[in-house]
Order: structure tokens, then C-alpha cells, then sequence
């Protein structure tokens, strides 16, 4: 665990006990502050006087004296609603931040590579990470991807942290100036908790805030709104290294024909033929290839090192992870795909599929998919976004309408045949059934595992 002295002797509020929200308690109370932290759930709260955390209501304690509020990222600070306890604290004039402020006030000697996008940053984040010990340098890993930054290990002048941040960690990190800073995709995603489009594309931006010419914006300009980002940045005279998944880009990292090119000294050296990145398929992933390449070559990698670390990738849970493959019938586990663009991503690498989605869906459903509908031979719908993705595919796919998962995966096993690819890509959050993405693909793997044990027998 990193200490936090930032706030020695002074008073400061946690909101939100979670893993995020628990070390930032116990970090903060190792680094001398007085804490006052509260959750809305009791469970949570339990837990955390268990660990010795000072518990104070914070929708009715004296906030008099309290330097900052530590807001769990999941809390809203300011759309569609304040949480209360935010809005006390906005009213009082106290500061509203994150744990990766925390980590950035402890830690101020260390390199940072932050990765955001819609889709791709836990990839991305978690290929950079691995490219960069793979070169031998020291390393950490975590943001959103799931570890708490302060159970990190503490990093000096010769450590590198590399951060995947999400919109809401970005709009509650203030200080943190990242040495190269990814901007993957816009896409619309969260939009209640920006108060629309402008402003998730206004907390995106974020992760390029305070960077100076000497560090740099790895921007991929597939899409509109990331190139308006990019032309905006490279006006203000910053250090902008563009990245594309669709063809050329002058000074840039891209792919094309299927292998990886690196033009940032302009000299279009074609460095990896991406077939032999076999946990990085489709072309969404060359994307990610691409912008992981760039930020490693911007941290000093050379070359070599570079796509050494790339080929020798694990891949990443619940990301297109190939859980086993039965009687020529292929199961893919790609939970993280909470949001049809996220899915449309794996039906592209894939035909003949048995696609289990469903749960609680995001604006505009699936119908963004219709390209991929020929791609899939019967769709397993589960949890509430059953009967709306029914009506979407309705004459253009068959639909089991299965309920839970275990039944998803049951009917799709009684009817596959060798060459499908059986895929969990739900193109919904998962709060309906399970406790998040991770729980889910937990479950995916689990049944696939025991059907695998059933085939053996």
C-alpha cells in the first residue's frame, strides 16, 4: 500500500468504501490524516469498521475543517443528481477528488502513462503494462482495470505507473500530468453522467490536461470527435503522435494489411505482422496494438522491445478470451463488452455465432449492430434487455429467449455444431444478474469449464 501524506494532521471525508474507496481510507490513515468515510450501504460499512476505518455519516456530520472528499468514482458529483454528501461538500468550498489524485500526490517523482477511450482502454492499458516489463522496466499497473492505485506498489523517479481512467476518474483527478496520455474512441457511453455528449467528450479530453511539448498525446484518429482532439492539441502546439486502425497516418503508428507500421520518425517501418499476436484479434485490436506501440515508444522503448512485448501478450479476462474449445465448437468470454459498440468489436472477428447478450442495456440498444446480423446464427438473450434486443432482431435472426445465462449456455451447447463459436458478448451492463462484468465472465467460465469436464467423461 502507498501512504498518503499529503493530508497529514488535517481531516478528510471518504464517500464510497468499495476496494477503491477502503484503500483510500487505510492510506490515507497511514499517511497521518484523520478520516471520516461513510457508504451508503451497510454491508460496506461493516467492513470497513471491521479494518479499523473511523465511520461518520457524511450526509450530517461537521464537514467544518475537512480539506478534501475522496468520492468513489461510481458517486455522482454533479449529473443526472449530486449525491448529497457531494453536494455538501461542493456548497462548503471542500475539495472533490479521487484516489488516483491521491497516488499522483504521493508518488510526484513517478512516470505516468494514462489510456482512456469508450472501448479498448483495459487492453490497451494492460499490453502497455506488459510491454514495459517485458523491457525490464519498473512498472504498475491498475486505474479502472480493477486494482485500487494506492494498493500499488510506491514508485520513484525510475518507475512508470500505467493508468487505465475512466471519464469519471478523470473528472475527479486534478493535479496528475501524464508523461504520454491515450485517447483510443469516442463513442456515446455514460451520457447521464455527463450531462450529454459534450460533456463526456469534455472529461475525456481531461487526460491531456497540463501536458507540456516535452510529453505526449497518443490520439487515434478513427474516429471524428478524437481527430477534433487531436487538430485541437496539435494547434496548441502539443506533441500529438496520431494512431489509426484503418490505413496511413503521417508521424503516426497504424495498420495496414493486417501488419503494424510505425512512421513516428517518418521512415514507415512495417514492424509486426499482427497475425502473430494471436490474443489480439480484430481489427479493433490493431487499434490497440498501435496505441500501446506508440505510448511504449514515447516512454523510451525501442522498437524490437516493443513487439517482443506485444507477441508474447496473455491477452486479458473477459476480453475475447478463448475459454476452451469443445468438439470443435469455440466459447469466447467477452463480458467487458457492456455496450453494443464494445460488441460489435467481437462479432466483427468471428462468423458462424451462437451470441449470448443481454442484461441491463445502454441507450439505443443493439440496432447499431445490424451489420453483424449475418455473422450470427442464433442470438441467447438474457436479463432485462431480453424482450427490446428480441424486437431488434426480430426477422433477421433466431432468438432463444433463454433468461439466465446457465440456460444461454446449455441451449447454445444442444445446438452447435463444429465451426461455430459460441460468444458471451452482451452488449449490456450486467447489474440485473450479476454483481459486474467481471462476476459475469466468472460465471461464463465456470459453465463452459464444467462442460468441458462433461465432454471429457
Amino acid at each position: 500500500m502507498i501512504p498518503v501524506p499529503a493530508f497529514r494532521n488535517q481531516s478528510v471525508a471518504v464517500m464510497g468504501l468499495a476496494r477503491s474507496g477502503l484503500a483510500a481510507a487505510e492510506a490515507l490513515s497511514r499517511g497521518g490524516a484523520r478520516v471520516l468515510a461513510w457508504d451508503d450501504q451497510a454491508a460496506r460499512r461493516e467492513a470497513a469498521k471491521a479494518r479499523g476505518i473511523p465511520l461518520a455519516d457524511l450526509a450530517s456530520a461537521d464537514l467544518s475543517g475537512v480539506q478534501a472528499l475522496v468520492l468513489s468514482p461510481g458517486i455522482p458529483s454533479t449529473f443526472p443528481k449530486p449525491h448529497q454528501v457531494a453536494a455538501r461538500a461542493r456548497e462548503a468550498g471542500i475539495e472533490i477528488i479521487g484516489d488516483i489524485e491521491l497516488l499522483a500526490r504521493s508518488c510526484r517523482d513517478a512516470r505516468y502513462a494514462g489510456i482512456t477511450g469508450t472501448n479498448g482502454k483495459s487492453t490497451t492499458t494492460a499490453l502497455l503494462g506488459h510491454i514495459l516489463k517485458e523491457a525490464g522496466l519498473k512498472t504498475e499497473i491498475g486505474g479502472n482495470l480493477g486494482i485500487p492505485v494506492l494498493l500499488l506498489d510506491p514508485l520513484g523517479a525510475e518507475g512508470t505507473y500505467v493508468l487505465e481512467m475512466s471519464s469519471y476518474q478523470l473528472e475527479l483527478t486534478a493535479s496528475l500530468v501524464f508523461d504520454v496520455a491515450v485517447l483510443l474512441n469516442i463513442t456515446p457511453d455514460h451520457l447521464d453522467r455527463h450531462g450529454g455528449l459534450a460533456g463526456y467528450v469534455a472529461a475525456k479530453e481531461r487526460i491531456f490536461a497540463g501536458q507540456s511539448p516535452r510529453q505526449a498525446a497518443a490520439i487515434a484518429v478513427d474516429d471524428a470527435l478524437c481527430r477534433g482532439i487531436a487538430e485541437k492539441l496539435r494547434a496548441a502546439g502539443r506533441r500529438v503522435v496520431p494512431i489509426s486502425a484503418e490505413g496511413p497516418v503521417a508521424g503516426g503508428v497504424y495498420v495496414e494489411a493486417g501488419a503494424l507500421v510505425d512512421d513516428m520518425e517518418h521512415a514507415r517501418r512495417r514492424v509486426l505482422d499482427l497475425a502473430e499476436a494471436p490474443r489480439l484479434p480484430g481489427q479493433h485490436n490493431g487499434q490497440n496494438a498501435a496505441a500501446a506501440f506508440a505510448a511504449a515508444r514515447c516512454l523510451g522503448v525501442e522498437p524490437g522491445a516493443v513487439v517482443r512485448g506485444i507477441k508474447s501478450f496473455p491477452g486479458l479476462a473477459h476480453r475475447q478470451e478463448l475459454v476452451a474449445t469443445i468438439d470443435g465448437v469455440r466459447y469466447v468470454n467477452d463480458s467487458k463488452a457492456t455496450n453494443a459498440d464494445a460488441a460489435a468489436k467481437a462479432l466483427a472477428c468471428y462468423d458462424a455465432i451462437f451470441w449470448i447478450a443481454g442484461g441491463v442495456a445502454k441507450e439505443g440498444g443493439i440496432t447499431s449492430l445490424a451489420p453483424y446480423f449475418p455473422r450470427i446464427r442464433r442470438a441467447f438473450l438474457i436479463g432485462e434487455a431480453a424482450p427490446a434486443f428480441a424486437e431488434t432482431l426480430n426477422g433477421n435472426v433466431p432468438v432463444s429467449r433463454s433468461g439466465d445465462l446457465a440456460t444461454a449456455l446449455s441451449e447454445a451447447r444442444a445446438a452447435a455444431k463444429p465451426g461455430v463459436t459460441v460468444l458471451l458478448s452482451p452488449a449490456c451492463a450486467s447489474f440485473d444478474q450479476f454483481t459486474d462484468f467481471e462476476a459475469r465472465g466468472d460465471a461464463f467460465r465456470r459453465l463452459v469449464e464444467a462442460l468441458k469436464a462433461e465432454a471429457r467423461a
